[in-house]
């Protein structure tokens, strides 16, 4: 046991150089969220092949699935930074502990989504919508996405305990194998293929919540072989409220600062609802993003477990230069990201079947060009946000994310909608972050007085 023990106190997220260990640990999770990014523009464009009404029906249904990924990867943040500080304490067994009432806690949230599935589904959808064939696609997508996605709650609560010991290639590896079979599936489930009916929409669901399942297994196959540093065991399990509670301390202001983002896609909607194929822009814009944010939140998926780890270590200058260097890496990939939406709005449109004369296209190009503006400051909003999740303080992330999101964005997006000139309306995104960029900075300051200065202090 003291040899095992021995080699756990040597973990490399407490000893290797911070950049290498940085990118060892996040250039995984990047390049398996560029696959998912890749996979969910992909399904779109799919989509897109069936008629505008099945791509603007999917693009309504994102909130929910929003609220569902909020909701799991929410509290696997929960698990991922009190199962890494523990771990960094030396405290091997809580850390089991920690780990199995994670694993109950994401089964529980999958229950309560499966039956907002079966009976939320079509209320939903008719109060964005009048138009009876996207009620139609929608109630049929996204009841099977609710009530067959256990995978998602699974895959994102193993994947994290991976990422909590730093095997980010494994999780990477599950990512990228749910991604791949997806997108396999896609064409062939949507449009029907080797003897199977052409299933639209529904298809496009399967394929998503199978590519889903199967990363869960992968996940939890990895655990069990090569997660030697937590021991997972439901024997005699009871859950442990206290431990909940702490998992729930960070993770329930991660959940709430995503879900908000679920909350003000729908009133987008709404507002968006008397502008034609706004909405449909608006879900073909959160599709597009995704390629450039999905690599700042692998980024983010390394640095919390480091800053976490070091920070229960008490080692304040390996928690500093993670956090700088995180900031400078997501402010470079946002440049990149602005620079090609700047560039070429029409053809990031046209890959979702806008021909030249498309309202698509006439709504589309300045609204890109516009919402785009905000990715100056989004990268350093971001990566700050995931530093107060990590030490502790997720609070802060849910004040900074309430605030851009329901008491910026949203009211002047609908103070803009008023002058019935949709491409101002567009402006609301650069304006709310803006808004972010300052509060963020003001709470970082903030918790670097409080808790980063203090790290070490009282340590050996």
């Amino acid at each position: 046991m003291e040899k095992v023990r021995n080699v756990q106190s040597e973990n490399k997220m407490g000893v290797m150089p911070i950049n290498k260990l940085l990118i060892s640990m996040s250039l995984p999770m990047m390049i398996s969220m560029l696959v998912q990014a890749l996979y969910n523009i992909v399904d779109s464009i799919f989509v897109s092949r069936i008629n505008e009404y099945a791509l603007r029906a999917v693009s309504l249904a994102f909130p929910i699935q929003s609220l569902m990924i909020a909701v799991s990867v929410g509290t696997a943040v929960g698990i991922n930074a009190f199962l890494s500080r523990t771990l960094g304490e030396k405290e091997f067994e809580k850390a089991n502990t920690i780990a199995v009432n994670g694993i109950f806690i994401e089964l529980v949230s999958y229950f309560l989504f499966a039956l907002i599935g079966i009976f939320v589904s079509r209320p939903f959808f008719v109060s964005q919508t009048s138009i009876v064939e996207v009620q139609e696609y929608g109630t049929v997508y996204l009841t099977i996405c609710c009530t067959a996605g256990i995978g998602i709650f699974m895959q994102t609560a193993f994947e994290r305990l991976l990422q909590s010991t730093g095997k980010t290639f494994h999780a990477m590896i599950t990512q990228g194998v749910g991604a791949i079979i997806n997108l396999i599936l896609d064409p062939i489930l949507i449009f029907g293929a080797f003897g199977l009916p052409a299933m639209g929409v529904a298809g496009a669901a399967t394929a998503t919540v199978l590519g889903q399942m199967v990363a869960a297994v992968m996940a939890i196959g990895f655990n069990l072989k090569f997660n030697k540093d937590i021991h997972i065991s439901f024997s005699g399990f009871r859950p442990n409220k206290g431990l909940i509670a702490n998992i729930y301390k960070v993770g329930i202001p991660s959940i709430i600062m995503q879900a908000i983002g679920s909350v003000m896609t729908y009133g987008m909607n709404l507002i968006l609802e008397a502008f034609g194929a706004a909405q449909t822009v608006f879900g073909i814009y959160f599709k597009l993003q995704s390629f450039i944010f999905m690599p700042i939140f692998g980024l983010n998926n390394g640095m919390v477990p480091i800053i976490a780890y070091n920070f229960g270590a008490g080692s304040r200058e390996r928690v500093v230069r993670t956090m700088k260097s995180s900031i400078m890496y997501a402010v470079c990939i946002m440049m990149v990201g602005l620079t090609v939406m700047e560039l070429a709005p029409a053809q990031l449109i046209g890959l979702f079947d806008a021909d030249a004369t498309s309202e698509l296209l006439v709504i589309g190009i300045p609204a890109l060009r516009t919402i785009c503006l905000s990715f100056c400051f989004a990268g350093y909003c971001i990566v700050v946000g995931s530093v107060f999740q990590a030490l502790g303080n997720g609070v802060y992330s849910m004040i900074v994310s309430i605030a851009r999101q329901l008491c910026v964005l949203l009211p002047v997006a609908w103070l803009f909608s008023l002058s019935g000139n949709v491409n101002l309306i567009w402006w609301a995104f650069p304006i709310a972050e803006l808004a972010s960029l300052g509060m963020s900075t003001f709470f970082l300051v903030r918790i670097y007085k409080k808790i980063i200065s203090h790290i070490g202090e009282g340590k050996s």
